[in-house]
């Protein structure tokens, strides 16, 4: 069945990224003191087609910028840059995301799917509130750990761009931005997390322990960002103490 969301989200997105080249095309063309007329003919372009693509009302092809871009004496750039994480979601999240909320204090509102927008833009699994202490956790909730140091950068990158979630000012704002990461407990994570062992210290140097009981408590403080395994069996999941 066809996912429309998907398809109407990709055909904005295609849309916004064509009238964003149509202006930098208009503004290399004036900055350079060229007509459209002089441009269509160098670069072997309908000028109708041109003054279209300027304003933003055409979907060229690669070949067409190149051709603009040459004579503009631009380079053209096309890339996929990774950003905060795929669309696909994990189906093994959700029970432990079901365990997370299952333990948490009351002081702790939490949020779930929360979007981002900048400077980075993606989903935060969980965003957990606590309104008193002022502080907010990014929580990411994985059951692989399959590129560590990009998911360290995600990480970060996301709970840097809260500010930009749309609740973020009925949330109080000025608010401090801590990490959670919830990791699957398997033979191959505890690999990956035995192997880069440092750098999880560094970028999680809180002890599992003392944020299971911030999160469980209502007395104790945050401890600061901070890695807590998880165990998921037979459909259901619990958050494991210790190391």
């Amino acid at each position: 069945m066809p996912n429309r969301n998907f398809d109407a989200a990709i055909r904005r997105s295609v849309v916004a990224r064509h009238r964003a080249m149509g202006e930098e095309i208009r503004h290399f063309r004036e900055d350079a003191g060229l007509s459209k007329a002089w441009l269509a003919r160098a670069a072997n372009v309908d000028a109708a087609f041109l003054g279209r693509i300027e304003e933003g009302l055409e979907s060229p092809s690669l070949e067409t910028y190149q051709r603009l871009a040459a004579v503009l004496g631009a380079d053209l750039s096309v890339k996929l840059y990774p950003n905060t994480g795929p669309a696909i979601r994990d189906r093994l999240s959700a029970p432990m995301t079901e365990a997370l909320l299952g333990i948490l204090d009351a002081r702790w509102r939490p949020y779930t799917e929360v979007a981002v927008r900048r400077p980075s833009r993606g989903w935060i699994d969980a965003a957990l509130l606590d309104a008193r202490a002022r502080v907010i956790l990014a929580t990411e909730i994985q059951s692989e750990l399959r590129r560590l140091e990009q998911l360290i950068r995600w990480h970060a990158a996301k709970a840097e761009s809260m500010p930009s979630w749309g609740d973020w000012p009925r949330a109080g704002g000025e608010l401090e931005i801590s990490r959670l990461l919830i990791v699957r407990r398997t033979r191959a994570t505890r690999a990956v997390a035995s192997e880069f062992t440092g750098q999880l210290r560094v970028a999680y140097p809180a002890h599992p322990d003392d944020a299971l009981a911030a999160l469980a408590t209502p007395q104790f403080p945050w401890p600061g960002p901070a890695l807590v395994w998880a165990e998921v069996a037979g459909g259901t999941a619990r958050l494991l103490p210790g190391r």
